[in-house]
């Protein structure tokens, strides 16, 4: 499979390549400096591009099968999110049936036991320092379920812990309900995300949809 990341360099982004090569998939890795160059997976082709420009998206995406958006806007910046998610849509849609997963927030997933109470309006899964990028991540998927696009899409939601980590091959996956575990916790390591996420890329389940993994 030929697949483009966009955010190739960040947290999740290089754990996604990582996986990726792993399976022996042909990986773009893109940044927008190219002073990041040094800090992509050596295996990966290295690109510059902008996942908010359209013609970037369209450029990168020819001849792909799958775009990959982990990118994630800087402190202060958090609106760009749903204008990144508008600008693949609009990329994409010049590519013929080339798929988009979106690594997204868990905010908008509902928290169990509590009659639908969102995540981001619970303090023990967001709390208020992560606010911002939970309502951007929010307005994000709101970008993409309500898109009217015939881009085939895919909304990936981590657990509300969502840190490096360890590849255990071991955890659980849903659909619009926060994963928790016996003690109320809920966390994915990005290692494991990644695992879900390249499982999706290969034998897609979501179409048009959203997913969460977690323990």
């Amino acid at each position: 499979m030929r697949i483009t990341v966009f955010g190739a360099a960040g947290n999740a982004g290089s754990r996604v390549v990582t996986e990726a090569l792993s399976r022996g998939h042909e990986v773009t890795a893109v940044v927008r400096d190219p002073a990041r160059f040094s800090e992509l997976h050596p295996d990966a082709a290295h690109r510059t591009g902008d996942a908010g420009n359209p013609d970037h998206v369209a450029e990168l995406s020819a001849g792909q099968d799958l775009i990959i958006n982990a990118t994630r806007p800087a402190p202060g910046h958090e609106h760009e999110h749903p204008a990144i998610t508008k600008a693949l849509l609009a990329g994409l849609a010049r590519a013929d049936g080339v798929r988009l997963i979106v690594i997204g927030g868990a905010g908008s997933l509902t928290v169990p036991g509590t009659q639908g109470v969102l995540a981001i309006d619970d303090p023990r899964y967001v709390p208020t320092a992560w606010r911002h990028i939970a309502e951007a991540s929010n307005a994000q998927y709101d970008a993409l379920r309500t898109a009217d696009t015939d881009v085939p899409w895919t909304y990936l939601s981590p657990s509300a812990l969502f840190e490096p980590g360890t590849r255990t091959g071991e955890f659980r996956t849903g659909k619009d309900e926060l994963l928790v575990d016996a003690d109320g916790t809920s966390s994915i390591s990005m290692e494991d995300f990644a695992i879900a996420l390249l499982d999706e890329a290969e034998h897609p389940a979501h179409h048009r949809a959203r997913f969460t993994v977690g323990y």
